[in-house]
């Protein structure tokens, strides 16, 4: 009966900006997992790569919609557990502080193989299981996930809407996440830029399981003036390395 009453309200003027301000969210929130799928997923063949972020975020999406099923367990997960001291434990600081380094992990290691100098074809040459990346996808969709769905529960009581709004928004990671990993992966300083974004995202996962709250506008506003001032250096190095053929004439001392 909930169900027939939430589908009823669907149609309404009211649900459907509802809708499309809880799709807007969950695209907003799903920035750092496009990034950490892109990168990610790089690791596999050139040919399954694409075959991984898609079953990774179809997986995902299933495991999202159990979520928001769920919603009185994910709720619940602000309860304390147990505590130290008067610092109280619940199930939504370990999942964030386990989140946090898992992605603290993998994030110093790609940088490290960045730092050394490795190419990404050397970093290939490791095996690495097809089934392990998809887990790795699903994994921190569902850490990501946390927040999205708390903040949608406190934005929308229709069920439906929120399902949609996840719907939406993974239909919109699939179609962006490839275009997304080709400029990532073809422009080594924005690779790096976004690796250094996962870390700080990984210790704001960490902040967040001890209580302090920290305002992720501030990091997105942060990371995007980065990626503004990147983006015109690589246009300038693009433009520079397109004039230095009808310089190799001149005297080198000129150029300086």
């Amino acid at each position: 009966m909930h169900l027939a009453q939430d589908f009823h309200e669907l149609f309404s003027i009211a649900s459907l900006i509802s809708l499309l301000t809880l799709s807007i969210l969950e695209i907003v929130l799903g920035i750092d997992n496009i990034i950490f799928i892109s990168i990610i997923a790089d690791r596999l063949p050139r040919n399954k790569q694409k075959k991984a972020r898609t079953v990774g975020l179809m997986l995902a999406l299933l495991m999202r919609i159990l979520l928001l099923c769920s919603i009185s367990w994910i709720v619940g997960l602000k309860e304390a557990l147990f505590y130290f001291e008067d610092f109280g434990v619940t199930g939504r600081d370990l999942i964030l502080f386990s989140g946090g380094v898992f992605l603290l992990y993998k994030t110093t290691i790609e940088l490290h193989n960045k730092i050394q100098g490795y190419d990404d074809s050397e970093i290939k040459i490791q095996k690495v299981s097809f089934k392990a990346i998809v887990m790795q996808i699903v994994l921190i969709d569902i850490i990501f996930s946390f927040d999205s769905i708390l903040t949608a529960v406190g934005l929308v009581t229709n069920l439906l809407i929120m399902i949609l709004a996840v719907i939406i928004a993974i239909i919109i990671m699939i179609a962006f996440s490839g275009k997304v990993s080709d400029f990532i992966n073809n422009n080594p300083t924005i690779k790096v830029l976004a690796l250094s974004f996962l870390l700080m995202i990984g210790l704001v996962l960490i902040l967040e399981s001890f209580h302090q709250h920290v305002d992720k506008k501030f990091i997105y506003i942060s990371i995007a003036f980065s990626l503004f001032v990147e983006t015109l250096n690589i246009r300038m190095r693009k433009k520079n390395s397109r004039k230095r053929p009808t310089d190799s004439n001149n005297d080198p001392r000129d150029i300086i």
